[in-house]
């Protein structure tokens, strides 16, 4: 399932329906604004993944993590991989590269739900200095991804920080995951669910933030994928009416982000 181009405020009321009114910590504006231009700053030139500025961005999702409280599973936070990066068609193709994925979990509390697990996730990484995937592949310049995905993965430490204020509330486990080398082939999220932290079977519902937006004046919300799990249309429509929004439900539309990549394996 995807929630793209979406409202903050709706993708925090989904999340926290069940969550109490005096929760501990609070998803602000600023604090969203902070993560977004920390992520897009000029030093880190569009985060694409390996290398010396890759390391220096998953260290700063870690701290952030750890900071909320979300736990790791064995091994920590950082879940290792490599691929070839992209290259224009009829060029060799790219070298191979070490990333990672980011990695948190918050143990839920129901003696018969804690081991089925949420996945909440987004992709950290953007295109760099530009080349394949770039709207101009022979040009060459700094691409930030404010939206994509800084938006999603501001989105994701924030939602970090209320679930795990919050996480005497839960009943079923969440993992929070930040993939990488999404733009290189959805890379980080097939080795992710290749290679799960818990048993396959275990995990009950993906949730993909690939760019977060606003909303517009007629409040219109879009879910994609929304079929592709039990009761998903009737629960989009109804949550999305219950607080005044108007959403636009899509049974398919499985896109091409993340999410896809659970999808391919049943999730």
């Amino acid at each position: 399932m995807t929630i793209y181009k979406s409202s903050i405020l709706y993708l925090i009321c989904l999340l926290f329906i069940w969550i109490p009114s005096e929760a501990q910590e609070d998803i602000t504006i600023p604090e969203l604004y902070a993560h977004i231009e920390t992520l897009t700053q000029d030093n880190w030139k569009g985060r694409a993944p390996g290398g010396r500025l890759n390391k220096k961005v998953i260290r700063y999702l870690r701290s952030e993590l750890k900071k909320s409280g979300v736990r790791h599973f064995a091994g920590g936070f950082f879940q290792p991989f490599t691929t070839r990066m992209r290259k224009p068609e009829g060029e060799p193709p790219g070298p191979e590269i070490k990333t990672w994925n980011v990695v948190g979990v918050i143990h839920g509390n129901d003696p018969e739900w804690k081991d089925e697990y949420i996945i909440l996730g987004a992709h950290y990484d953007h295109l760099g200095m530009g080349g394949p995937s770039s709207k101009t592949e022979t040009k060459k310049g700094f691409h930030p991804g404010a939206d994509d995905n800084a938006s999603g993965t501001a989105t994701l430490l924030e939602i970090a920080e209320k679930l795990a204020a919050n996480r005497d509330s839960l009943d079923r486990s969440v993992i929070l995951v930040a993939f990488g080398a999404e733009e290189q082939g959805l890379v980080g999220s097939r080795y992710f669910i290749e290679n799960p932290p818990v048993p396959k079977d275990q995990i009950k519902l993906m949730i993909n933030m690939d760019m977060v937006g606003r909303l517009n004046n007629q409040k219109h919300i879009y879910m994609g994928g929304a079929g592709t799990f039990p009761g998903g249309m009737a629960l989009m429509q109804y949550t999305g009416e219950s607080m005044g929004l108007t959403p636009i439900v899509h049974a398919g539309s499985v896109g091409g982000s993340d999410h896809v990549s659970f999808y391919r394996k049943k999730v």
